[in-house]
C-alpha cells in the first residue's frame, strides 16, 4: 500500500504542476492530501512497535487523505466534462490492470510526461481506489489489537508472567 501511495503522491505532485495554475488552492489541498496519505501509512507502520491505537488512527488518517484526494480528481473530471473512467469506459480495464502490475511501479515517471490530464487524473483515481488496502489493513490492525492488547497490555502479561516464574524458581 504504501508503494501505491508513493505512486499516488507522484502522479499528484506532477498533475498539481501541470495541469493547474498556480493560483489554485487546489494544489496545496491535492499534493497534501496525497503527502498526508503516504506519510501517516509510513508513521503508523512505524508506530505499530509500541502503539497499536496510534497505529490505527495514523492508518485512517492516510485513507480519509486519499478519500479526500479522489474527491479532488473526480471533481477535476468533473467541471471539466472530462471522462471518469469506469466500469462501461473502454480504457477502464487496461487502466485498471496496469495500475495493479508491477510495470506501473517501473515505467509511470516515464510516463506521466505523455499522459493527457483526463489519462493522469484516471490513473491518479484508479491508484486510489485500489488502496481500499488500507481498509483491510485497518481491519487486521483492529483484529490484532483485539487478540493481543496494546503494548502496555503485552508488557503487563510478560511482567506477570516474569513474576510468576520467578516465584515458582524458589
Amino acid at each position: 500500500v504504501y508503494r501505491v501511495a508513493t505512486v499516488i503522491y507522484d502522479i499528484t505532485f506532477f498533475f498539481t504542476e501541470h495541469f493547474l495554475q498556480t493560483s489554485d488552492r487546489t494544489i496545496d489541498q491535492m499534493v497534501q492530501a496525497a503527502r498526508s496519505g503516504k506519510q501517516n501509512i509510513a508513521e503508523g507502520s512505524e508506530a505499530a512497535t509500541t502503539s497499536a491505537e496510534t497505529e490505527i488512527k495514523l492508518t485512517n488518517v492516510a485513507k480519509a487523505s486519499l478519500e479526500e484526494l479522489l474527491i479532488d480528481y473526480e471533481d477535476y473530471l468533473r467541471v471539466r466534462n472530462k471522462e471518469l473512467w469506469d466500469a462501461g469506459h473502454p480504457r477502464y480495464e487496461a487502466m485498471k490492470y496496469y495500475a495493479s502490475s508491477e510495470r506501473l511501479f517501473v515505467d509511470y515517471q516515464h510516463l506521466l510526461p505523455r499522459m493527457s490530464d483526463e489519462e493522469m487524473a484516471n490513473l491518479a483515481i484508479t491508484l486510489i481506489h485500489q488502496t481500499y488496502m488500507l481498509r483491510r489493513l485497518i481491519a487486521h490492525q483492529q483484529e490484532e489489537f483485539l487478540r493481543n492488547g496494546g503494548i502496555r497490555e503485552q508488557m503487563t502479561r510478560a511482567r506477570l508472567q516474569a513474576r510468576q516464574q520467578r516465584g515458582e524458581e524458589k
